[in-house]
């Protein structure tokens, strides 16, 4: 039994480096949004502000990169 217990608190703790090391707890927004947006229609405009900004942004980005013919 202690060679079992050993193996799957050794077996969670490699799944918890394993989460801390590829990112999966480093999700900052996701409790902060939850908080300040309480309803579905306030999420929503939410992300299409987002999605507008994103767009402006690549917008922007290719404009910069455009190049007159010689």
């Amino acid at each position: 039994m202690i060679g079992i217990s050993t193996f799957l608190g050794a077996l969670g703790l490699a799944a918890l480096l394993w989460g801390v090391k590829t990112g999966q707890f480093d999700d900052q927004s996701k409790f902060i949004d939850a908080a300040r947006f309480d309803n579905e229609e306030e999420l929503r405009d939410a992300v299409m502000m987002e999605k507008k900004q994103k767009e402006r942004k690549e917008k922007r980005k290719k404009k910069e990169e455009y190049m007159p013919p010689d």
